[in-house]
């Protein structure tokens, strides 16, 4: 691995550097970035006004073609420009994560001349905000699975059925939904893939309150939801390819393993303010093994991410190191927040200025999002390790005559 800039990535950080401090003032040191998602109509309007702004100087879409707005830029400048907009105050654009890392590249990849006129623009500038309507209740992980139907209407497809855990599906102006067209095929071969107006006549969104106190997640209740064919993306039949696509994309843009909350310095600030036997906690033998635990664990991951890296900075394609970096660092986030609670004591369950509470009931959630941990499981066993797949009891089964579990008599 090779930790150092090329002269001409060294020359792109300095430029995007140079462009950041023009507009934001640095972090102070200790101080974290923005992140997560919008709680106020303010915090979102600051998003997208930052989002423009980075649009009109090239600098939101860096890896897209010149033609949508890019700079065709390779995926390492990408990465560059993150690691220096985080270290500047600047607004979370996290909301337009969906649309730019998986719906955008799904639109060029399987869109039409006219959906890509109509949306990419303003899906690169902020302007419409996108979510991704995919899981059911009983088609989460499968999500061949699932029951959504549309049925075809003369030029249009009326829609119905339910999706759940769709992140900002109450401030999206725009879906991209997969729908069961044929049950009289393999569940694999009778979906098809729209683009869905979120503020069509039929749709009902219902936040779902998590146990963390946030709202992010969505139920979202389609009934006689009219859609045109003109939304329609890619062919009749052919919805899994086109979800493939946005999965591939999704892994990618979540596959980072960064998302894990607390870090190993939190602790140690933390165990030098508390004490333990009347001495500080960070003295203590037990403490200083588990925080070294972490840190190591952590300096994995981290140079892991680094082979992606350097493959990117090679122009080669990386390896699994997406998949590996979320398996570990979504339960490890969970354990890192746990042990902060813990070692508080019971004023862990009071106090949370550190914000481990919210770290530790926000981490199921992460380990579901982008894939749960058995399915990152699946993907190293199968596809890294050789291993065989799991036996598949319905494949080229007509998916109506797909047993459901349901009573009969």
């Amino acid at each position: 691995m090779d930790f150092n800039d090329t002269p001409e990535e060294a020359a792109f950080r300095a430029e995007a550097c140079a462009f950041l401090a023009q507009h934001w003032e640095p972090l102070a040191p200790g101080e974290r970035a923005a992140g997560g998602e919008p709680d106020t109509g303010s915090a979102l309007e600051a998003a997208q006004s930052w989002q423009a702004l980075k649009y009109d100087n090239g600098w939101a879409v860096l890896t897209w073609p010149e033609e949508y707005g890019g700079r065709g830029a390779r995926a390492i400048e990408s990465v560059i420009w993150r690691q220096e907009e985080s270290s500047f105050r600047t607004p979370s654009t996290m909301v337009f994560g969906i649309g730019l890392g998986m719906l955008g590249p799904t639109l060029m990849a399987h869109g039409s001349d006219a959906q890509k006129k109509a949306h990419l623009e303003r899906m690169a500038r902020g302007d419409d905000i996108w979510c991704q309507l995919f899981s059911e209740p009983s088609a989460g992980s499968d999500l061949a699975g699932l029951r959504t139907s549309a049925v075809r209407d003369g030029s249009d497809w009326v829609i119905n059925g339910q999706k759940i855990w769709t992140s900002g599906a109450h401030y999206s102006r725009y879906g991209m939904l997969v729908a069961r067209t044929d049950p009289s095929v393999a569940k694999h071969d009778g979906l098809t893939y729209f683009i869905i107006d979120m503020e069509a006549a039929g749709i009902e969104i219902r936040p779902i309150k998590q146990i963390s106190g946030s709202s992010n997640f969505n139920e979202v209740f389609f009934t006689d939801v009219r859609v045109p064919d003109s939304s329609r993306v890619g062919g009749v039949g052919e919805g899994w390819r086109v979800s493939i696509t946005t999965l591939m994309n999704e892994r990618a843009s979540l596959g980072g393993g960064s998302s894990y909350g607390l870090s190993v310095d939190d602790l140690i600030r933390l165990a030098r303010g508390l004490e333990i036997g009347g001495r500080p906690a960070i003295e203590d033998s037990a403490v200083r093994q588990r925080i070294a635990e972490f840190h190591v664990r952590l300096r994995g991951v981290e140079h892991t991410g680094n082979r992606t890296l350097t493959a990117l900075s090679r122009g080669a394609t990386p390896g699994p190191e997406s998949s590996i970096g979320k398996l570990v660092t979504a339960p490890l986030g969970q354990q890192l927040a746990s042990f902060a609670i813990e070692l508080q004591s019971m004023a862990g369950a009071a106090i949370d200025d550190l914000g481990a509470q919210h770290a530790y009931l926000n981490a199921p959630g992460i380990r579901l999002a982008g894939g749960t941990d058995e399915i990152m499981r699946n993907i190293l066993a199968e596809r890294v390790l050789g291993l065989p797949p799991e036996p598949r009891a319905d494949k080229g089964m007509p998916f109506r005559d797909i047993p459901t579990g349901a009573a009969t008599g």
